[in-house]
């Protein structure tokens, strides 16, 4: 994939979304769907990730994060659309 074609968000999840295996499973969603960057879970509750990949792939993964794993409840997703940092991996922090 030419990196001219990724495109980048960070995205904030609000809800039940630690304690649930969401950084876990959106970890493995990222590498199905080859989304590249991070995950980590905030001090206040929320679960944040940098992703960047094809537009089809983050649009995917951005839906996938609206729901999460099955034992989450998410209530909100904030998206910003940021400039790609060019990650070559996605990991937990």
């Amino acid at each position: 994939m030419l990196k001219s074609n990724k495109i980048a968000a960070a995205i904030s999840v609000y809800g039940k979304v630690q304690g649930v295996g969401f950084r876990f499973y959106a970890n493995k969603k990222a590498k199905e769907l080859n989304i590249c960057g991070h995950v980590a879970n905030k001090p206040n509750g929320t679960v944040y990730i940098e992703a960047e990949g094809a537009k089809s792939d983050l649009d995917s993964f951005i839906d996938w994060c609206s729901i999460g794993p099955q034992w989450a409840k998410v209530t909100r997703v904030e998206i910003q659309h940021v400039p790609p940092l060019n990650y070559l991996i996605f990991i937990i922090k």
